[in-house]
């Protein structure tokens, strides 16, 4: 029996539809921190078919894809107008990644994208590539993406490998139409560039990640902070480290900030990703840390080890032993910017660079989670002391 044209569009349609609108379920048993849910939220396939297929009949009579989609990954994140809002970077199968908005009325769970992809403005010298953004809605009124903006390096003509890492940013009143500001200034490559909310001094602070190479971060120390006069024109002239590597722990090689923090009573909260070397590669792990509500550089507490990993089916994908956050949102009303302990927060994360995922805790439970586990002590005899001194607390609550 043929199939028709009209019955492949048919059956396409309905496959796509029951993906979007498939119901989220949340895990059993996690870890009392966060709770994940059992379906990734987006991937390649969630993408619109009007994206990927031809449906003229004349012009693609065995209705192919016309342009695949590899991946949907590392989302900035928003809540607008009681929409939850994901500025995703989704991948084509030509590695040229693109931004887009896919929306949910739940922040769970039913999220489509919006017809097109995001037209993004080029700066002066037009990148090849452009990923990772991060979204602030700032004290200024404007929503910011900051994003890598990626070119070749063409002090290595004979290396088609190499390539230069700097910080777009672009704003937007309601991430439809975008305005591109000049890329960051800065005296060393960067990722993971992150816009504070609010201004500090009465300037512009920026989370920085200093790198000597695109891939490296070389003699980069960690997260740095740095102040901006004028955000139409943003350089960098000062950085200050404020969340160090350290050897033989989750972030050896590298870490980088994630969103730009939330306002607690308590603190601000800090979500990060930290690298390091193993056997299969590199592994690439979110942790916390908080600072200072009076002092956004200050550290006030950090626990020790790993947030959040890859698990089961997340560990597989384009890029293996990844979990990767840029995007998660605070519900609540928030006076002054401030999130009680009752506020739901979604931390939206994408695993080995393939798909997007959900975890949902609170506020309060993010900052016990920060402020009462230990920290890293950095040697194995610290870490069993630690281990041995909750035993004997346990060992007198327990009346053993």
């Amino acid at each position: 029996m043929t199939t028709t044209f009209e019955q492949k569009v048919k059956a396409v349609r309905e496959h796509h539809e029951k993906l979007l609108s498939r119901k989220n379920i949340r895990k059993e048993w996690g870890n009392g921190i966060y709770d994940k849910y059992e379906y990734p939220i987006l991937t390649a396939e969630h993408t619109p078919l009007e994206w990927r297929y031809d449906f003229d009949e004349h012009d693609n009579p065995y209705f192919m894809q016309r342009i695949m989609m590899n991946a949907a990954l590392n989302s900035g994140a928003i809540k607008l107008d009681g929409r939850y809002l994901l500025v995703v970077r989704v991948e084509g199968a030509d590695r040229k990644s693109f931004f887009a908005v896919a929306e949910s009325p739940n922040g769970i769970d039913n999220f489509r994208f919006w017809d097109e992809p995001i037209t993004m403005p080029e700066d002066v010298i037009p990148a090849t590539n452009i990923y990772d953004m991060r979204l602030t809605q700032h004290q200024d009124g404007w929503i910011y993406g900051v994003f890598c903006a990626e070119r070749h390096d063409d002090s290595q003509p004979g290396d088609l490998s190499a390539a230069t890492a700097t910080a777009g940013i672009a704003r937007t009143k309601d991430l439809k139409t975008w305005y591109r500001l000049p890329d960051l200034k800065t005296r060393s490559q960067q990722r993971n560039v992150v816009l504070h909310p609010e201004f500090v001094d009465g300037k512009y602070a920026f989370y920085t990640r200093p790198q000597d190479g695109f891939i490296d971060t070389g003699s980069g120390g960690g997260i740095g902070w740095a102040l901006v006069d004028d955000i139409e024109h943003a350089e960098v002239k000062e950085e200050t480290i404020i969340n160090a590597r350290h050897y033989h722990t989750i972030m050896e090689v590298k870490n980088g900030e994630g969103p730009h923090p939330i306002k607690t009573a308590h603190g601000w909260l800090h979500l990060a990703h930290g690298v390091r070397g193993c056997a299969s590669g590199l592994r690439y792990v979110l942790y916390m840390y908080m600072t200072a509500l009076d002092d956004p550089t200050r550290v006030i507490a950090q626990p020790g080890g790993y947030f959040l990993v890859p698990e089961g089916e997340e560990y597989i994908g384009d890029v293996m032993n990844v979990a990767f956050a840029n995007g998660w949102i605070a519900d609540g009303d928030a006076p002054e910017g401030v999130h009680d302990d009752d506020d739901r927060v979604l931390i939206y994360y994408a695993s080995s660079d393939t798909r997007m995922h959900v975890a949902e805790s609170t506020v309060g439970k993010l900052v016990d989670y920060c402020m009462h586990t230990p920290e890293d002590g950095f040697y194995t005899a610290k870490s069993v002391e630690t281990i041995k001194s909750l035993v004997a607390k346990n060992k007198a609550t327990l009346g053993k």
